[in-house]
């Protein structure tokens, strides 16, 4: 059939013979070239990734260089920090750990009454501030 074709065709290509349904031509070397090629991708794909690891390599030495200039403290570290005074905290209770009471709740001496005193005595006009100060 394909000796057909080809006299149909007057002299055409082998690819248009293939095109049409010819029977395709094996290639000896066809699994060594392929085994090749799939070595050449996999040299690639390790170069690319090793030149990128270089990269964010030189990229971290740099932040890490800020973080040491301003005091900055990588995320992983302060949550370490944080989640080792937690257990630090809790470590021979029984109970669940305590929630974080905010800044001065409860810190405050009991002098109170003179400091609402002071207030308002300092929004008091001056001759009255006079005769609450004696």
């Amino acid at each position: 059939m394909e000796f057909v074709m080809k006299q149909a065709l007057g002299g055409a290509t082998k690819d248009m013979g293939k095109m049409l349904g010819g029977d395709e031509e094996k290639d000896p070397d066809a699994a060594k070239k392929e085994e090749e090629r799939q070595e050449a991708l996999r040299q690639e794909e390790e170069e690319r990734k090793a030149k990128y690891a270089k990269m964010e390599a030189e990229r971290e030495v740099m932040r890490q260089g800020i973080r040491d200039k301003y005091g900055i403290k990588k995320k992983e570290e302060r949550e370490a920090e944080a989640q080792a005074a937690m257990e630090a905290n809790a470590e021979g209770s029984l109970t669940r750990p305590k929630k974080a009471i905010p800044p001065g709740c409860g810190d405050e001496p009991e002098e109170e009454d003179e400091s609402i005193l002071d207030t308002v005595i300092k929004y008091l006009p001056g001759p009255l501030q006079d005769i609450f100060k004696k």
